[in-house]
């Protein structure tokens, strides 16, 4: 058959099929979670999330050494404290969860790159992610606690602080406040597009950070909505943010490659918890492979448009790009 263009010429081999990839990658992209917690002594398994755990401080050797070993060398941090109040006010201590953490690992483990996340609603009883006014969250009285603790971050030794708290002017808060005290050159990862979703379910579960009352749909966004999703990107593209993240992943790659297409600045996605979880569930099944679903899910991201992909299969996946059997 006279056929001039056979597009499966290039897929004839395992050597001239990578050699051709459009996507590659590498474990420097690749981000962890993790989640300490106040006490002594203690590492718990997180029931939602198989696998994943909170340790104590006394604990970060256990909790680091195989991040180490996988090669995965940029770290997300959670903080869950022992106490709450109505304005979060452990968020910001000195002796916070986060902040304390943040000195032992810099102390111990100063090849890591850290980054921690800027929210109030691990640390408030109500469990909303800023101050309240009644029942609603009062945006702007809320910016300065947050800029309070990204400073308190970076002081403690974050390199990276990643707001997710969705307040609007967030980014130039805190922006102004490290910049104020001499922090110029710390960057700043938003959680520019962050909808309201489903897939949070086990994080909550992990950080004790669901609500007590109503729901966050005041302040995270619509899933219906792509053009809104641009208009929070470019405003924290001029409000001073480095890098962008959509969140969650898997259902929202559209507008990484959206975005990506429209800004000049990096790009983060943060495959989620309920990923995960759904993910760990089906394998533990036989419902599907667990090493190939992972591929697949981190390749689309990258496919996308990610520069940074942050997920639980961090360690894992760090394998599997060494193994060659992605990236």
């Amino acid at each position: 058959m006279d056929i001039l263009h056979r597009p499966r010429r290039l897929r004839s081999g395992e050597r001239l099929r990578k050699m051709v990839r459009e996507t590659r990658v590498d474990s420097s992209s690749l981000i962890y979670p993790m989640f300490f917690m106040d006490g002594k002594d203690k590492v718990e398994e997180i029931p939602s999330l198989p696998g994943q755990y909170r340790y104590t401080e006394d604990r970060i050797e256990e909790a680091l050494e195989p991040v180490l070993a996988s090669g995965v060398r940029s770290l997300l941090l959670f903080g869950i404290p022992d106490t709450k109040d109505e304005v979060g006010s452990s968020a910001y201590a000195e002796d916070g969860i986060v902040q304390r953490v943040l000195r032992s690992i810099k102390e111990k483990y100063p090849e890591l790159y850290l980054i921690s996340d800027v929210c109030m609603c691990e640390y408030t009883s109500h469990g909303h992610c800023g101050v309240l006014c009644g029942e609603h969250v009062d945006n702007d009285k809320t910016l300065d606690l947050l800029a309070k603790t990204a400073l308190s971050h970076v002081k403690a030794g974050a390199d990276m602080v990643a707001p997710s708290d969705m307040m609007d002017g967030r980014i130039e808060a805190i922006r102004r406040m490290l910049d104020a005290n001499h922090f110029q050159n710390t960057p700043i990862m938003s959680y520019a597009v962050k909808y309201a979703s489903a897939f949070y379910g086990p994080f909550r579960e992990a950080a004790g950070s669901a609500p007590a009352f109503g729901d966050r749909q005041g302040y995270q966004m619509d899933y219906h909505n792509r053009r809104e999703a641009m208009k929070e990107a470019l405003l924290d593209v001029e409000e001073g943010a480095d890098i962008l993240m959509v969140k969650p992943a898997m259902s929202y790659l559209d507008l990484v490659r959206e975005i990506k297409d429209a800004t000049d600045i990096p790009m983060a996605t943060y495959s989620v918890s309920g990923e995960y979880s759904m993910v760990k569930a089906a394998a533990a099944n036989g419902w599907i492979a667990e090493d190939r679903i992972v591929c697949e899910m981190a390749a689309s991201a990258y496919r996308a448009g990610a520069d940074l992909y942050i997920t639980y299969f961090a360690k894992e996946l760090a394998g599997y790009m060494q193994e060659g059997r992605i990236g």
